[in-house]
């Protein structure tokens, strides 16, 4: 059993979370969502998808189960064979991995864009300037001068040279609509999603049943483990990935239901 009777109700900064916690991951992810809420990063609505995938993420143990991990080497091949790589950005990635999209976009030669469906000047730039705090820099998505067909919301509004012009999509944490029209243009698309029936991981050529705060330093150490690699070991690994095996994986897993100790 654990020491901690209790789960904090609010901490002040990252550091007050006991990094022993059974359910460490967990409060450092709320405390990002709430934090990236004040700042005007996070929509309030992106509170209610954190605590839907939260829910998933403790039937999975909180843990990177074996099918993720090979999920995250295959996307790191595929970024890493890309000639126009993209990572997505919206306002619950922006506030809980910030820093390790930064790293991953470097790792494999990615550009980052800010996609968001709540979409005003005022998160557009609080975002940017978070990413920019982060390391960032050459942030796509304020311009917008392009759309994604068949799509009728802000979701739409993308870089002509950037999403709307790339081969590979990371899009962690996605609404199906969009998933489903990206693939329609024929990206390759590399989601992160907690539910493995959700319409953005079953349309996903590498479908990603993670949570993103360990799945966007995986991918990246999986990229720079593959660096050096040539063309047909990349494609390898890209050939030898399963979208519909990953994915029945990681329904089993869920429905076992092994939960974490509290």
């Amino acid at each position: 059993m654990s020491d901690y009777d209790t789960v904090p109700a609010a901490v002040e900064g990252e550091d007050e979370i006991p990094a022993d916690h059974p359910r460490y991951q967990d409060l450092l992810t709320r405390h990002r969502i709430e934090e990236g809420v004040e700042k005007g990063i996070t929509h309030l609505q992106g509170m209610h998808a954190e605590g839907r995938g939260s829910a998933f993420d403790y039937l999975l143990g909180e843990e990177t189960i074996p099918s993720a991990d090979e999920a995250e080497r295959a996307a790191a091949a595929h970024l890493l064979l890309a000639d126009e790589p993209v990572l997505s950005i919206n306002g619950n990635v922006a506030a809980l991995v910030p820093g390790e999209s930064v790293d991953l976009a470097e790792a494999v030669g990615a550009d980052l864009e800010i996609n968001l469906f709540n979409r005003t000047p005022e998160r557009m730039t609080a975002i940017a300037d978070h990413l920019r705090a982060h390391g960032a820099s050459g942030i796509k998505g304020l311009e917008a001068d392009a759309r994604i067909p068949g799509l009728d919301h802000e979701r739409a509004k993308v870089d002509a040279d950037g999403i709307y012009g790339a081969d590979v999509v990371v899009v962690p944490l996605e609404d199906g609509d969009r998933a489903e029209a990206l693939d329609a243009m024929g990206k390759t698309e590399i989601v992160v999603d907690l539910n493995p029936l959700s319409r953005s991981a079953q349309v996903a050529d590498v479908p990603i049943v993670d949570n993103v705060i360990r799945a966007v330093p995986n991918v990246a150490a999986h990229a720079r483990e593959l660096s050096d690699a040539d063309e047909a070991t990349l494609r390898g690994v890209v050939d030898a990935f399963d979208p519909d095996v990953a994915l029945e994986s990681a329904e089993a897993r869920i429905r076992a239901g092994d939960l974490v100790e509290e």
